[in-house]
């Protein structure tokens, strides 16, 4: 607790008070501006510690709504006064070279070590803020509800003859407690639906934190259609354990009408199993893992298990939700797993993606495969970025994900091509 509330509020005080060396370089004759940005700051630093001291992530939908708010003002605050501080940072590297040098050298001024700043410097930073402002603001917005579909077509030479062809859309990390908007929410499964895909998927994490989040929804994402099924699998937060509950016996209890959830909206939600799906005499092997993950997340998936009934020769495609899985255990398994689909990094909700040219997001030093198609030893994997969004309401650069992937029978030169 105390770790939670200290990072952030450290992080934003040390920010906030280069980004104030801009504004009292601006506002040298008009000294309310300073007594301005000050009551905001610290007004704002008040309200953070005290919404995370207070916070009960079990807690109804109003307080879910506070924690949003403030969590939508936080971003809002501290990246613009981030990239405030940036060339302030720059320009007093300058002005304490610049100071040694003309003590060193000893060029007469000796009553002054360091230079004035420059108006023009703290007017670049102001200028350069405003840019995340305002995608920050739009991220918030739209861009929660700026739904993409992206497509991907994979060569594999093992890929049974009845499946050239054939196709399937994944999402991933819907997070149906933050959701807030109907319309929009029944626009993105009609998109899903408009994929015509032979298979939809979810990778988990369909609740923030209880089985209870979902209800409101149930009825729009069990539109979902799909002529060869619906899959699903949990994420770390499916499993409630982010919550305070009252006994073991109402965690399970939740855990239960979690399961029914997955069934009401028509998926067939896979723990550690597989299914056989067959197609003109030939088949391939849909497998399903509960959550797997590294840096203290749940490791509650069995990857033997799962396919314990099936055999080294059959086409494995794998739903893992955390993509660390792959790393760790997947791409070295006896029994491959010709692609891997998961989530859970939504590519922090928060990044810059130029297709084919430029993708960064802070989560990749975390997760180093964290958005979209890698591949080692023949093996794929391809991360999600999320249906939803969680903690932070909204998508900045990084936007809501529809994945469709076409299933091609050929060699690597193909999928080079």
């Amino acid at each position: 607790m105390l770790l939670r509330i200290l990072i952030p509020v450290v992080l934003l005080t040390i920010v906030d008070f280069y980004a104030y060396q801009a504004v009292k370089t601006l506002s040298r004759d008009q000294v309310y501006w300073r007594y301005l940005y000050w009551g905001i700051s610290i007004a704002f630093i008040v309200l953070l510690i005290y919404t995370l001291i207070t916070f009960d992530r079990s807690a109804g939908p109003h307080q879910n709504s506070i924690f949003k708010l403030v969590m939508a003002s936080f971003v809002l605050l501290f990246v613009p006064k981030l990239v405030i501080s940036i060339p302030l940072l720059l320009e007093d590297i300058t002005r304490v070279l610049v100071g040694l040098s003309g003590r060193l050298i000893g060029d007469g001024n000796t009553e002054q070590f360091l230079p004035s700043r420059r108006r023009f410097i703290s007017q670049v930073a102001l200028a350069l803020a405003a840019i995340p402002f305002a995608g920050i603001l739009h991220g918030i917005w739209k861009g929660k509800y700026n739904y993409r579909v992206i497509k991907k077509t994979l060569f594999f030479p093992d890929l049974p003859e009845a499946f050239d062809g054939f196709t399937l859309s994944q999402i991933s990390d819907v997070h149906s407690g933050s959701f807030d908007n109907p319309e929009k929410i029944a626009y993105g499964i009609d998109l899903i639906n408009q994929q015509k895909s032979d298979m939809i998927v979810f990778t988990g994490d369909i609740v923030n934190n209880r089985a209870d989040e979902m209800d409101p929804w149930k009825e729009v994402f069990s539109k979902l259609e799909a002529p060869m099924g619906k899959y699903s699998i949990l994420g770390n937060h499916d499993y409630g354990d982010y919550v305070s509950w009252e006994s073991e016996e109402a965690k399970q209890a939740n855990m239960e009408k979690l399961y029914r959830t997955h069934a009401d909206i028509g998926f067939d939600l896979l723990r550690n199993e597989n299914r056989k799906i067959e197609k003109d005499g030939q088949s391939i092997r849909l497998v399903g893992v509960e959550n797997w993950g590294t840096g203290g997340f749940a490791k509650h998936g069995d990857l033997d298990k799962a396919v314990a009934d099936t055999s080294a020769e059959d086409f494995h495609i794998l739903l893992s939700h955390d993509p660390s899985h792959f790393d760790h255990k997947v791409k070295e398994h006896p029994k491959k797993m010709a692609v891997t689909l998961s989530g859970h990094t939504h590519g922090m909700q928060f990044g810059i993606e130029i297709p084919g040219f430029f993708r960064w997001s802070p989560v990749k030093y975390r997760y180093p495969k964290w958005a979209g198609l890698y591949e080692e030893a023949g093996r794929y994997l391809y991360v999600n970025r999320g249906f939803g969004f969680l903690a932070f309401p909204g998508r900045v650069g990084i936007w809501p994900e529809i994945t469709v992937l076409e299933f091609r029978r050929g060699s690597s030169e193909d999928q080079i091509a």
